[in-house]
Formats: C-alpha cells, sequence, structure tokens
C-alpha cells in the first residue's frame, strides 16, 4: 500500500505503527475472542485500556496530582457550553480572548450563557497576532478581577497562530485560566499548573475521533452547579473516573496507543523538537520565496501545528494544489471560510511528509509558479 501524506486540519494522520495495531487487534483483541469494541466499558480488558490512558496523559503532561483526568465524548465544541455552565458562577463575567474562529465560537457560546466579556480582540487585525504575553504582538490580555476565568484558544487551527508564552493572571488573582488545546494538545511541553481546565479534542494529535480529554484542577470540581444535567457535569465526570456512561472506548483505545507511541519515542520534548523541524522546513519555503507564497501570520505567532499561506494569484494557488495532489499530497486546501492553504503537520505527520511538501514547494517556485 502506498501511503499519501495526509495534511487535513482533522482527523488528522496517525503514525502507522498505531494504525497498524488498530488493524492488527481490530477482530481480536490480545486473544480475547472478541474485540475491543464490543468489549463492556466495565471489563477488565477495557479497565486497563482506561487507567493506562489516563496514567500516561498525567506522566506525559507532568499533570499534578490535584488534577482530574477526564475523558468525555462530544469534542471540543461541547465544551464551549460545559465550560460557562461548571465555571460561571453567580453574576459573575468570563473573560474570553479572541484570536480567530474557534476563539470566536467559544465566545459565542458562553455569551448564551451569561455574562461573556471580549478581553482581546485580535479582528481588527485580520486574526495575525496574539496577545503580546501570548506571544505576539497585540495588547496585553488581562482578567477582570471580578472574573470566574479566563479563556485563550491555544492554537488557532484555522488561522495558523498559537501561543508560545501563557497569559498568566495577576499575582494573587483567582481567576482560572482555561485554555481550549485541541489542535495542539500533547504537541510540546506546557506547564499545566499554571491552568484551572485544559480542553482538546482527540482528532488531531492524539487519535482518533471522538475523545475528548479535560485537564481540571480538583477545586473547580466544586463548581459545577447541582441543578446540571449529570453529564454536562465536571464534578459528575470527575466523581466517576470518566466512567459515568459509555465512553468511546475505540477511539480511546487509540489514543492510548498514541499515547504509548510519543512516550516511547522521547516524550514531548522529543515531540516538539519534530514539530519545529517539520514547520520549519515549510516557513522556510514560504520566506524564501515570497514572490509565490505568503504567510499572513505575524513571525513570533506563527502555529508549528498549522501552517497557513496564499499564493499570489487563485490561478497559481488552485494549480498549486493540484499538483500538490498529483503528488499524493492531501488536505492542503484553505478553511473554506478564509480559503489560501493550509498545511497540517500534527505529531503523526512524519518528517519525509513534510520534507516532501517542502521540495514541491522549491520545484513549484522554481518554475515560475508552475506545476
Amino acid at each position: 500500500m502506498s501511503r499519501k501524506w495526509n495534511f487535513y486540519a482533522g482527523p488528522s494522520t496517525l503514525p502507522l505503527e498505531v494504525l497498524t495495531e488498530l488493524r492488527d487487534t481490530m477482530v481480536d483483541y490480545h486473544n480475547e475472542g472478541l474485540s475491543l469494541i464490543e468489549t463492556s466499558h466495565r471489563s477488565p480488558e477495557y479497565d486497563a485500556v482506561h487507567y493506562q490512558a489516563m496514567d500516561l496523559v498525567r506522566e506525559l503532561l507532568e499533570v499534578p496530582a490535584n488534577y482530574k483526568i477526564l475523558f468525555l465524548g462530544g469534542g471540543a465544541t461541547l465544551q464551549f457550553a460545559m465550560v460557562p455552565l461548571n465555571l460561571l458562577t453567580g453574576d459573575k463575567i468570563c473573560d474570553y480572548a479572541l484570536t480567530g474562529s474557534w476563539a470566536k465560537s467559544a465566545y459565542k457560546d458562553a455569551a448564551k450563557l451569561g455574562q461573556a466579556r471580549a478581553a482581546f480582540d485580535g479582528s481588527p487585525s485580520g486574526f495575525t497576532t496574539l496577545p503580546v504575553n501570548g506571544g505576539g504582538s497585540g495588547p496585553a490580555l488581562e482578567a477582570s478581577p471580578s472574573s470566574s476565568y479566563l479563556h485563550i484558544t491555544s492554537n488557532e487551527t484555522i488561522g495558523g497562530l498559537q501561543y508560545k508564552t501563557w497569559p498568566v493572571p495577576a499575582q494573587g488573582s483567582q481567576v482560572p485560566l482555561v485554555a481550549d488545546m485541541s489542535s495542539d494538545i500533547m504537541s510540546r511541553k506546557i506547564p499545566v499548573e499554571k491552568f484551572g481546565l485544559i480542553y482538546g479534542g482527540a482528532q488531531k494529535n492524539l487519535g482518533p475521533a471522538g475523545v475528548t480529554l479535560v485537564i481540571i484542577r480538583e477545586d473547580l470540581l466544586e463548581r459545577s452547579p447541582e441543578s446540571l444535567p449529570a453529564y454536562l457535569s465536571y464534578r459528575v465526570h470527575g466523581e466517576k473516573d470518566s466512567l459515568y456512561n459509555t465512553p468511546p472506548v475505540f477511539a480511546l483505545y487509540g489514543v492510548k496507543l498514541v499515547l504509548e507511541w510519543l512516550k516511547k519515542n522521547g516524550g514531548l520534548a522529543a515531540a516538539q523538537e519534530r514539530n519545529e523541524e517539520k514547520a520549519g522546513l515549510i516557513y522556510g519555503r514560504i520566506d524564501r520565496y515570497p514572490e509565490i507564497y505568503r504567510c499572513p501570520v505575524e513571525k513570533a505567532a506563527r502555529s508549528l501545528m498549522n501552517i497557513v499561506f496564499t499564493l499570489d494569484t487563485p490561478e497559481r494557488e488552485k494549480e498549486f494544489l493540484g499538483g500538490a495532489g498529483e503528488r499524493g499530497m492531501l488536505g492542503l486546501k484553505g478553511h473554506r471560510s478564509v480559503g489560501g492553504c493550509r498545511a497540517s503537520v500534527y505529531n503523526g505527520m512524519p518528517l519525509a511528509g513534510a520534507r516532501a511538501l517542502a521540495d514541491y514547494m522549491d520545484d513549484f517556485a522554481a518554475k515560475g509558479g508552475k506545476t
């Protein structure tokens, strides 16, 4: 089988050895005589998968002991509602940094449930920069003293921006930092202790679609109102170790395998090095040929996960994408809301895939923008 290079923003490419393991255990899971897909989530076989995945998350991210690790369904989109439903207390407000499409979506849902404030708005620049205390050149991001939480989106999948530093609330502030890390969780080391809550869909860097990872400081579980329906309560899921209802068992098995692969390949420090090298190859070509390629994001805020760029004319862009497809490179068309091109180079993308794209960008530029 000749595998193509998958640059889609998600679901993303997975490590080949993880896919192979999923294939080999699909019908008969470790000689148990049945598939994990059809195994009870109360069985010892699944129990081992569930808690091993939790332990690996804690180990790889160095999650402190006073944080709960939850595996939920519904994707990050459900978290847009669960965060304010659980953390927005009384008549307080919540603060959001609007750095792109996904941050705006989270903000809009919060505004339906309570008082939400845009503490930073990057729309005047076209979402090309971040707050200065996030690694960009925009105004500093500060939470209101009475805020229930400050929400950021660590990596904007559509716009190609990524926080390089963390806008920690002022010393002595009780405002927890909440982060949607859907598209860069497990791609680099992060100081979990600086956050009150981290969440992210699995389908970028963690495994198959269907699992959402939530890491929450235990004191915040007490904010979950008793009036919430059970599934929408972080406290309920924390008390039940994410086994209140049937979890997405097979997808979570895929997550466990990806976490094992990350650990075997040097952990998150090594993953970050690989991701920096892959992104560097592609950004290097964008900067080398400014007459052909252009990245709208300021350099200090460029994402290592989602590399966005345009070509000088729509016709040339179409030709570029067509030629990439002929070379077995898929998913390079930008999001429909912004157009252009986008190369997503998550953990599972091998260095060879990034190099193949960089070589094609060289060839395309050498031919004056023709395939």
